[in-house]
């Protein structure tokens, strides 16, 4: 009888090593993302790796696959002098499980894009680089603003086949925006989410204003650029009497730059949201992104694996290398 007990207990053991086995299983298998999405952080990062001595600012980011290479305008090359572009990248991670944010920079050398600079560089300044792949002619553009003989600035552009794997495309330009430019001071160019309509900055009227034009649908940039000049419109319920320049667009929302009164002082950045067909009233970024110095230069970055987007700029406030520098932040707009 004593041994038939001891048997009808192995069935218990077995059951209750079975649940001991399981709980530890699952204690084992924890999730540990603790964080599905990162953020970018809301702290002003100074870009201490990129940033020199002297003045750099206008990037152009441009995202292709995991890296983020990007051009700005430096005149670090003439110890203050001449304006010309400059390569580097920046790269950022999120741990899903401590919600840490690394941020990194470091000057680059890619063959293509000392190519591209190399063809882009002027005997005057060159500001305000923009690159876009156009989806109606399969072409990569570089646009940006040079001054010209007569010490205006005009607005050019470049291309180039898109690039692939180890072969560098041949990179043709700098050719003139005839559509655009007159004889005052014409830079800033970038467009919208469709590529449908370009904006940009001139000041033919007196001080800068933010002008736009639409580009057919089926016309493609080469041919609508050599255009002769037309009248853009000015974008009037984002202008001031003052000085309103650097737009950049992403989707719905522009940024860009302005000396008007009632900011921090200086150069402030400035968004406007796009609703039905029209920009609402710009607002102020307020003084956890604009100081009482100049900020300049603003773009829009998005990573979908983040809740918020990055905001990068050029500001001369203290604190930095010197001159203008370059700065990274996180930042939300209103959805509607």
């Amino acid at each position: 009888m004593k041994k038939s007990g001891f048997i009808n207990l192995i069935p218990m053991l077995f059951s209750i090593l079975f649940i001991s086995i399981s709980f530890t299983e699952c204690k084992k298998t924890e999730n540990p993302i603790k964080y599905p999405k990162g953020t970018f952080p809301d702290t002003v990062i100074n870009i201490a790796d990129i940033n020199s001595n002297y003045d750099d600012y206008n990037i152009a980011l441009y995202q292709i696959g995991e890296t983020l290479p990007i051009i700005f305008s430096s005149n670090r090359k003439s110890s203050g002098g001449q304006f010309d572009l400059e390569q580097a990248s920046i790269s950022y991670s999120f741990d899903q499980t401590t919600g840490v944010f690394g941020f990194g920079s470091k000057m680059t050398t890619d063959p293509f894009l000392d190519k591209l600079i190399g063809k882009a560089v002027t005997p005057g300044n060159d500001f305000g680089p923009y690159r876009l792949f156009s989806t109606v002619d399969g072409f990569e553009y570089l646009l940006l603003s040079s001054v010209n003989a007569a010490g205006n600035l005009d607005l050019n552009y470049l291309k180039n086949t898109p690039v692939s794997g180890s072969n560098i495309p041949d990179v043709s330009g700098p050719f003139p925006i005839k559509l655009m430019n007159t004889g005052s001071d014409d830079a800033y160019i970038c467009f919208n989410f469709d590529q449908d309509t370009a904006y940009f900055s001139s000041n033919k009227d007196g001080n800068f204003d933010i002008f736009s034009l639409n580009k057919p649908a089926d016309k493609d940039l080469t041919s609508w650029f050599n255009l002769d000049y037309a009248q853009p419109a000015k974008t009037d319920s984002i202008n001031s009497s003052y000085d309103d320049k650097c737009p950049f667009i992403y989707k719905k929302i522009m940024v860009f730059t302005s000396n008007r009164p009632g900011g921090l002082g200086g150069y402030d950045l400035y968004y406007s949201i796009l609703k039905d067909g029209k920009w609402s009233s710009p607002v102020n970024m307020g003084p956890r992104i604009n100081t009482s110095y100049d900020e300049y230069r603003p773009v829009i970055g998005y990573d979908p694996d983040f809740t918020n987007k990055y905001l990068m700029f050029s500001s001369n406030r203290p604190g930095g290398k010197g001159g203008f520098d370059l700065y990274f932040t996180g930042v939300d707009f209103p959805s509607k």
